[in-house]
């Protein structure tokens, strides 16, 4: 019985990504709630966080599916919602009727991403950060913030999130930094400095490569803390559920950080 912490629903347009022909890479996207529920008895996946997909630079294609992931949620049980939300100035009215969704039964996140556009030091971006963070205290939502190596998404642009909110808001960053300098910034001390200093930060090892998931779990048993704070997602359809299920299981054993990693924290998270 596996709870995922992160994954998407919804079919995005094809797109010329990197200047080459329209493409759909996310293969296996789900357009309707019965999609996605029989995706997730096919898995054995108990219990979901269900987020908007996105990736095309079209910022009404991410808020425009809020409403089906709300409606998976309140559609079956086993699943929560997280709601895209935008820091862009651009982004204002959009994410403001994204916060009044967040609202809604079922609703457990909010997902920001700087790869559409925008940047945590930018400050043309604080304002609806500082808005977005507010929110999610007032209503118990988790933030979800994308991060990948590089650029706006790196853990030292995205940290910085983690430094003015997490001590009042939880915060999960996706991918656990995204690749090879990522992981060895959050492995190699600062995922353990944040959680020693009292921030409410939690990650997922989806996109994690090879050495990264036994690396953090060694460093866990090695340093005490840290147990409660790692979860299990499938990202689908961008990730494969049944790699990352493996590469996690693999690291994290059969004891109490495997019972956490895919059951525990997510329980304690989002239900």
């Amino acid at each position: 019985m596996v709870f995922d912490a992160h994954r998407h629903i919804g079919v995005l347009p094809a797109h010329p990504f990197y200047g080459g022909p329209p493409v759909n890479p996310d293969t296996t996207a789900r357009a309707t709630v019965k999609q996605l529920i029989a995706d997730l008895d096919a898995e054995g996946t108990e219990r979901a966080l269900v987020i908007p997909n996105y990736g095309v630079p079209d910022p009404d294609v991410a808020f425009s599916f809020n409403e089906l992931a709300i409606e998976a949620a309140q559609a079956n049980d086993r699943i929560r919602a997280g709601i895209w939300v935008s820091p862009r100035p651009e982004d204002e009215h959009r994410t403001a009727h994204a916060l009044a969704l967040a609202r809604e039964d079922g609703v457990r996140a909010l997902k920001l991403s700087f790869l559409l556009g925008g940047r945590a030091t930018d400050p043309a971006c604080r304002p609806a950060l500082d808005r977005i963070f507010h929110e999610a205290e007032r209503l118990g939502l988790v933030v979800h913030v994308h991060t990948s190596p590089g650029a706006a998404s790196d853990i030292d642009e995205v940290g910085h999130l983690v430094d003015w909110y997490a001590d009042r808001v939880p915060v999960h960053l996706v991918h656990f930094g995204g690749g090879m300098s990522g992981h060895i910034k959050l492995a190699g001390g600062r995922f353990f400095d944040w959680i020693a200093a009292g921030k409410h930060v939690y990650t997922d090892l989806s996109w994690a490569i090879g050495f990264a998931p036994h690396w953090l779990a060694r460093e866990i048993e090695r340093r005490g803390i840290g147990h409660d704070r790692v979860l299990f997602a499938s990202d689908q359809p961008w990730g494969d559920f049944a790699g990352e299920y493996a590469r996690l299981s693999a690291a994290a054993g059969g004891g109490e950080l495997a019972e956490r990693v895919f059951r525990g924290t997510f329980a304690e998270l989002y239900d």
